[in-house]
Parts: C-alpha cells; sequence; structure tokens
C-alpha cells in the first residue's frame, strides 16, 4: 500500500508537470481551479458512505461474513442516491461559481467536469470496500493501475486537447479502474462471501449516523486546503498568479500524498483495536504510526523548504520558479496538516468522528478570515502564511483533545526533542550543498542519509528498530 501510494503519488506530479508545461500558467491556473472544485465535491460523495462502510466491514467481515454482501449492498445503494442528488446541484450551481469566480468562461468546462464526479466516487467506493475487507494487496494494484493511466491518459489527452482534455481524461481513468475493480469483485471475492443468509440484516441508519460527520469533515479538510487558492483568484484576480500558487500548493501537498496509505489503514485498525476496547494495542497503533509519520516527515519538509526553487523547476519549468517562496511557507502549514489528517482518522477510527468535523470547520473559517486579510496585504505570500497559521491551531488542538480523551502520552517527547534536533542541523547541513539544477536530488539523498545517522547517533533510532522493520519484510515474503 506504501508503496503504490508513493508511485500514485509519483504519477501525479508527473501530471501536473506535463499539464503545466503542456498549458500556460493561465490555463494551468484554471485547470487547478477546475479539478481541485471537482475533487472537493467528489469528497462530499465518495468518501463518507464509503469511509462508514469500511469501518463496519473491518468489525464483521471476520465474525460474520454472511454481513459483508449486506452492508456493501445498501451502501453502495446510498452511495448512488447521493451521486445523483450532487450532479444536479452541482449543474445548476455551475453559473454561480464562475460568477463568484469572475471568470464567466469556466461555466462550460465546470458542467463537463461533472461526470468526474460519478466516476471517481465509484471507484472510491470499491477502494474502501476492499480497505474494509483487507484486500490490501489489490487495493494497490488498483493504486498502481491508476497510477498508470492517468500519467499516459491524462498527459495524452492534455497534448491533444489542452484544457479540456485534461477534464476528459479525469473522466476516464476513474472509469476503467472501477471497471477492474468490479470485474475483480464480481469474479472472486463476492463468491468468498455468500448472500444467501436472509436472516441477516444491517441497519442502515448506522451506516448514515457514521457517514455524515465524516462526509462533512471531509468537506471541511478539503475546504480548508484548497480554500487558498480560490481566493487567490478571487482577490487578485490574476490567471498568472493563480497559476503560480497552484503549482506551489501542488508541491507542498506531497507529504501529505505519502502518508495517505497511513491514514486508510489506520482507520480500520484502530477502528477493531476499540470496539474490542485492547487500549493497549490502541496505544501502540497510534505511538508508532505518529513516531513513523514525524520522523520520516521532518527531514522530506525541511529539504523541501532549502531547495524549493530548484524543485519547482525540476517540475514545472522556470516560468513557475516565482512559487518558490511562497512553496517555502506552505510546506510547513502542509506538514502540520497531514498530522492533524492522522489524527482525525485515529479519532474517526474510534467512533469519535464529530471531533475531526467541528475542527475541521473551525480551521476552515479560520483560514477564511486569515486569506481575506493576509492576501490584500502580501498576495501569495499572505496565502500561503494564512493556511500555515490554521494548519498549527488545529493541529495542537486535535493534539490535546486526542490525549486527553483517547489516549494519554502516546508522544514521547524525548523522542520528539531528538528528531528536531536532527533536522535542525540537517537544515544548516543543508547550506553546505547549495544546488541550482538537479544536484539538489543527489544532495537531498545524501542528506536524509545524514539525518538517520544523526538519529541513531542520538540513539532515537535503535537496532529495535532495524530488527522490526526485518521482519517485517521477512514476513511479507514469506506471505508472498
Amino acid at each position: 500500500m506504501t508503496f503504490a501510494e508513493i508511485l500514485f503519488s509519483i504519477s501525479g506530479y508527473i501530471v501536473h508537470s506535463g499539464a503545466g508545461r503542456l498549458l500556460t500558467p493561465q490555463d494551468y491556473g484554471r485547470y487547478g481551479l477546475i479539478v481541485t472544485l471537482s475533487i472537493m465535491i467528489v469528497t462530499l460523495i465518495g468518501n463518507g458512505i464509503p469511509i462508514s462502510m469500511s469501518k463496519y466491514l473491518s468489525e464483521f467481515h471476520e465474525a460474520k461474513p454472511g454481513l459483508v454482501p449486506v452492508i456493501k449492498r445498501k451502501a453502495l445503494l446510498l452511495q448512488l442516491i447521493l451521486i445523483g442528488l450532487v450532479m444536479s446541484l452541482f449543474f445548476f450551481a455551475t453559473p454561480l461559481i464562475s460568477s463568484a469566480l469572475g471568470d464567466e468562461t469556466l461555466t462550460p468546462l465546470l458542467r463537463i467536469s461533472i461526470f468526474i464526479l460519478p466516476m471517481y466516487a465509484i471507484d472510491t467506493f470499491y477502494f474502501y470496500y476492499f480497505t474494509g475487507i483487507h484486500r490490501f494487496r489489490f487495493q494497490a494494484a488498483l493504486k498502481i493501475l491508476r497510477s498508470v493511466l492517468r500519467v499516459t491518459m491524462i498527459i495524452g489527452m492534455i497534448w491533444l486537447w489542452k484544457l479540456e482534455g485534461a477534464i476528459a481524461g479525469y473522466i476516464a481513468v476513474p472509469l476503467l479502474v472501477f471497471l477492474a475493480a468490479w470485474a475483480y469483485d464480481y469474479f472472486k471475492v463476492s463468491r468468498e462471501f455468500p448472500s444467501h443468509d436472509k436472516t441477516l440484516d444491517f441497519d442502515w441508519m448506522r451506516l448514515l449516523n457514521y457517514a455524515w460527520p465524516i462526509t462533512l469533515f471531509m468537506i471541511f479538510y478539503e475546504i480548508l486546503i484548497s480554500l487558498d487558492l480560490y481566493f487567490v483568484k478571487a482577490i487578485l484576480g490574476d490567471d498568472y498568479q493563480t497559476g503560480i500558487y497552484n503549482s506551489a500548493l501542488t508541491v507542498a501537498r506531497i507529504p501529505y500524498y505519502l502518508f495517505y496509505a497511513l491514514n486508510i489503514i489506520l482507520l480500520p485498525s484502530i477502528s477493531k483495536s476499540t470496539s474490542q476496547n485492547d487500549h493497549a494495542r490502541t496505544r501502540q497503533l497510534l505511538s508508532q504510526s505518529l513516531r513513523f509519520m514525524i520522523m520520516t516527515l521532518l527531514p522530506v519538509i525541511v529539504l523541501m523548504a532549502v531547495y524549493a526553487e530548484p524543485l519547482i523547476g525540476f517540475i514545472y519549468g522556470s516560468q513557475y520558479l516565482g512559487a518558490a517562496p511562497s512553496l517555502q511557507i506552505l510546506v510547513f502549514g502542509m506538514g502540520f496538516l497531514t498530522i492533524f489528517y492522522m489524527l482525525s482518522f485515529v479519532l474517526s477510527g474510534a467512533g469519535l468522528v464529530r471531533i475531526p468535523m467541528w475542527t475541521a470547520l473551525f480551521g476552515m473559517w479560520l483560514n477564511a478570515i486569515l486569506n481575506l486579510y493576509l492576501i490584500r496585504e502580501y498576495g501569495i505570500l499572505g496565502a500561503a502564511i494564512a493556511t500555515s497559521i490554521s494548519s498549527v491551531v488545529i493541529l495542537v488542538s486535535t493534539f490535546m483533545y486526542t490525549s486527553k480523551r483517547l489516549i494519554n502520552d502516546f508522544l514521547d517527547f524525548k523522542s520528539l526533542s531528538r528528531m528536531l534536533l536532527a533536522s535542525i542541523l540537517l537544515y544548516f547541513a543543508s547550506f553546505l550543498f547549495p544546488a541550482d539544477n538537479l544536484l539538489f536530488i543527489v544532495w537531498s539523498a545524501l542528506l536524509t542519509f545524514l539525518y538517520f545517522v544523526l538519529l541513531y547517533v542520538l540513539r532515537e533510532t535503535t537496532p529495535d528498530d532495524l530488527k522490526m522493520i526485518k521482519e517485517l519484510f521477512q514476513k511479507k515474503k514469506k506471505e508472498a
């Protein structure tokens, strides 16, 4: 799953790099607005019910396998109803959205993008279905398939039909992935979970009661991390600045995408441990996952900030180098949001689904207020500052709630201080390896190695960690 998620993230940046180079910065800004909005809407119809389904499937697929097709069927019906409602609302709302952004030419493009919604929604439905029944290998295979298809199809369609081709590619890719998932489920998986037992039933209200806070959390979170782009467009009214900022925002999300697989796996795992009242297992899962995330997240953030300019140039080309200062600020905000997102999945897995929802809502409004003021004062740098401040606030509040309500002392502050010290030393060491070209990739690899050597010297990483990793790979090899 982690390998597939990394490959998927790389494919995403290949697509963005291709789009940025094949389109003008002005069209790339419009591309970012349309695709980001579509993904935001997909969040409404693509995650809430499937995540709810995944939670209950993870609890029952071993103890009561007969419930699997029942839960899946009811979740699918709710999903299809929601798809129809949201598509209708989005169609009639497109002129209002274009008017709010001050660009009436966006209306026909937004209406074409409506067809992205059902494709991604049904694709995501199967993604979480396989998560719930712990078919992680096939889930990873689907992710790899989507990676390959979106590089070949989306870039190919952009080359042929420019901005309209990009939208068409985002429709075609999830459709093909869905067909592959459906075939595997129909011919193999569904036969393992017989549905002939008519005495088994599952209250669909349980799905909805868990789904609606998750859905609202996803909506508020997507708005929170995308709001700055729309404020840049609405306040500055400059397609070039919008395109430049979109490139910084896209690159800054690298840490979030790298750890997405961890969040997906954590939710059913935490759900299972908390449903069994296994507090020791819950604490172990949370503590180890957070330690691993922070340990690997810190050098990524530091190196992205140090090498922001060559990184932007490598992905998008020299015409986007103006995004580097915004990226240096945004990458810290996105790092905080990555940890917040993980803690939100932990709380959701434990059944505390409304806490992440309210926190994300607060963060969304805080980000909106800060953007309104700071963009007028500082332009796109103000947007980056607003998002980063909002990220710190909601992470601290979520961390405090998790520690108080769910698990105490799940973060070892001595361990955190050693990782921070190694990161500070990494930052100063990076000035010995300045790079204005592709050498930054070599220096980044070398500095990352030195960072982990420092952690070993500081006794943060131990032979036990290496032994655990070795045993993990040996286990996977035996399973294969």
